[in-house]
């Protein structure tokens, strides 16, 4: 039986990761077993953050949403409410993108929102029938 020898892949594995902690500090980007630590750590930091992107940028475009909706007269709450039952379906991403570079665009939308509401008088008795 030949024997196998592991110093060429082993090698191979010791610079692909020296190699991935390019520009990393001190002994970070020349010693193998600092180097893998870090490199191991940065891909964890990787994962969880693009994860984290996601729920930044949501409450990001939801922010913008707010602003511009109050502008034109309308909480972001009531607003989203009248755009589902408009039926209109457009996602916060587009929203806030109208919001900050297309603001007429933006307001018609608004009204189309408003107008899908039910009036606020109509509301208010509605809620002391069944108070």
């Amino acid at each position: 039986m030949v024997r196998v020898k592991r110093g060429v892949a082993g090698h191979a594995r010791h610079r692909k990761v020296i190699k991935q902690a390019k520009g990393y500090y001190g002994t970070r980007n020349r010693l193998f077993k600092r180097a893998n630590e870090a490199v191991m750590k940065a891909l964890q930091y990787a994962y969880r953050d693009r994860r984290t992107r996601k729920r930044d940028m949501r409450r990001l475009w939801i922010t913008r949403i707010n602003a511009a909706a109050r502008l034109n007269g309308l909480p972001y709450g009531r607003f989203i409410q009248g755009l589902n039952r408009a039926g209109v379906a457009v996602d916060r991403k587009i929203l806030a993108d109208l919001a900050v570079h297309d603001s007429p665009a933006f307001a018609q939308i608004v009204d189309i929102s408003r107008a899908a509401l039910p009036s606020e008088t109509a509301e208010r008795a509605a809620a002391q029938v069944r108070a």
